[in-house]
């Protein structure tokens, strides 16, 4: 034994720590994929809802098992699920309008019709727009396209389509709607920080 090792009062050797560099490049990785894969998630629900829903439920499960069951940190996998289910509520719209604002394209459109489907409730928008150029397509835009009653019928608007032709056309703000994309943006980055930031916690103080 050399000089340096100290032995416990029952005779056994104590177990070394884990050695801090070791710990720090893993629970960095693991703190950028689990929000990725969120996001991911969350990005692919808009398109096909029930895929989007399983991935989602399949990433905070792994967050779950790895925080809470390998690592042992309880609370820190606890805000991990919470988190990343609040951030899917949030980042599902924010990456859907982030993706159409970037690569969809223009088209100048008149809004044909703006519904209510269900008042009882609650506002459950519906609006109806048609092409003025190309091959003048009719679209109904739900609330989850961000129709919320910023446009009446008759109205001229800019939407956005999809390039692949995947996902429903997105409809423009209006004047008064910024504040609410600045908030949608602002919680889903806070929540990606929270969830990161609590896997990274818990990987460097994780336990066994």
């Amino acid at each position: 034994m050399s000089a340096h090792e100290t032995v416990a009062p029952d005779g056994a050797r104590p177990a070394a720590p884990a050695p801090a560099a070791r710990r720090t490049l893993p629970s960095l990785l693991w703190a950028l994929a689990l929000p990725a894969g969120l996001l991911l998630a969350s990005g692919v629900a808009q398109w096909v809802t029930a895929v989007g829903v399983v991935l989602v439920l399949a990433v905070v499960a792994v967050g779950a098992c790895l925080v809470g069951g390998s690592w042992h940190r309880a609370g820190a996998a606890t805000l991990v699920c919470f988190g990343g289910f609040a951030l899917t509520l949030f980042a599902g719209p924010a990456v859907y309008e982030g993706y159409m604002r970037t690569v969809g394209e223009p088209v100048s459109a008149v809004v044909v019709r703006v519904v209510d489907q269900d008042v009882r409730r609650g506002a459950d928008m519906v609006c109806t727009v048609r092409e003025l150029t190309g091959e003048r397509r009719t679209f109904e835009v739900s609330q989850q396209q961000n129709c919320f009653g910023q446009a009446e019928e008759g109205d001229r608007v800019v939407l956005r389509e999809d390039p692949l032709g995947l996902l429903d056309p997105w409809l423009p703000y209006g004047s008064g709607d910024r504040g609410t994309a600045g908030i949608t943006l602002a919680c889903t980055a806070g929540l990606t920080l929270l969830v990161g930031g609590a896997t990274f916690y818990g990987g460097l103080r994780r336990r066994g």
